[in-house]
């Protein structure tokens, strides 16, 4: 007898079990189904016994005839002996089994009927296990709008991270912006030197016609006189000296222009030749490489020639 057979009695077990309306004839039909499940573990043990005084006496044959005839014998008897030894194992494993959950709903029942419950829930219990599962059920949602969140949260994070594309297309963007920068920097810096020139040239025609008229004025009254035509000479001596200063700081500052002129022209013709140096060496390198690609085409050439003579 296998597992199968023992599970077809508890199955009609359960079946009597369910279609029994009292818990008394629930237990005494549990308590059947255990002592039919001790009787089936004795037959088993019955069987075994038997089997091994077969095997007993196969022994003594074997000592009275000869060994040949016997072991033809032997091997179903053996193979049958561990069948029966692993089923009675099987059998013994999954009747404790068995018979463990059956005493613990025996036991089980016998508690209900001590507290007087006909074996149905309570309202009480499925109010506790409804709220019990409401309960996990908000702390599973809460824990599933939390992990949400984390995952939107590191979208957005990712998302502010600039990809290569973006890197080039931005560096590129503040390239131009940098030339148009410079642009409108040398054009301010022109401008500046354009209004600071005009207006020194405002200043010296504004210092040139006060003098002018100065002079006009006190002319004709310094003249007629020689004390007045002494202070007339050093004030135009003064004049002069003046006019002479201010020529030699414009000579100075054109002075340092040009130098700074000659640096920048001689820095420009330096940075000419090394790029042409640079095309050169380049066009002369490119030259160099183009002749290396055709003598190693020549090379494979000229072996592969030499290998198909040596073949043939």
């Amino acid at each position: 007898m296998g597992k199968e057979d023992f599970s077809d009695e508890v199955c009609s077990s359960r079946k009597e079990k369910c279609t029994s309306g009292q818990p008394g004839e629930v237990v005494a039909n549990l308590k059947a189904s255990i002592r039919e499940l001790s009787a089936k573990v004795n037959e088993q043990n019955q069987r075994k016994c038997d089997v091994k005084e077969e095997l007993q006496q196969l022994r003594e044959r074997f000592s009275a005839e000869g060994v040949d005839v016997s072991v033809q014998e032997l091997i179903p008897l053996l193979r049958s002996l561990k069948e029966l030894e692993k089923q009675e194992s099987e059998v013994r494993s999954y009747c404790n089994a068995k018979r463990s959950a059956l005493e613990d709903v025996v036991h089980d029942l016998e508690e209900r009927i001590k507290m007087g419950c006909d074996g149905e829930i309570s309202e009480e219990d499925l109010d506790g296990l409804l709220v019990e599962s409401l309960d996990n059920l908000t702390s599973a949602k809460k824990e599933l709008a939390s992990k949400l969140r984390e995952i939107v949260s590191l979208k957005r994070q990712i998302d502010d991270v600039p990809c290569q594309s973006e890197l080039l297309q931005y560096e590129r963007r503040f390239s131009e912006l940098n030339v148009c920068i410079q642009e409108k920097l040398q054009q301010t810096r022109k401008l500046y030197a354009t209004y600071n020139t005009l207006l020194e040239i405002k200043d010296l025609m504004l210092k040139e016609t006060s003098l002018l008229n100065s002079i006009g004025s006190q002319f004709q009254g310094v003249i007629g006189t020689p004390a007045g035509r002494v202070k007339l000479i050093d004030s135009m001596e003064g004049v002069m000296t003046g006019i002479q200063q201010k020529i030699g700081k414009v000579q100075l500052g054109l002075q340092e222009e040009q130098r700074l002129r000659d640096t920048s022209k001689e820095k420009y013709i330096a940075a000419a030749a090394e790029q042409r140096k640079c095309y050169t060496v380049l066009r002369a390198f490119q030259e160099e490489c183009t002749k290396n690609a055709r003598l190693r085409s020549q090379t494979s050439t000229a072996k592969a020639c030499n290998s198909k003579e040596g073949i043939e």
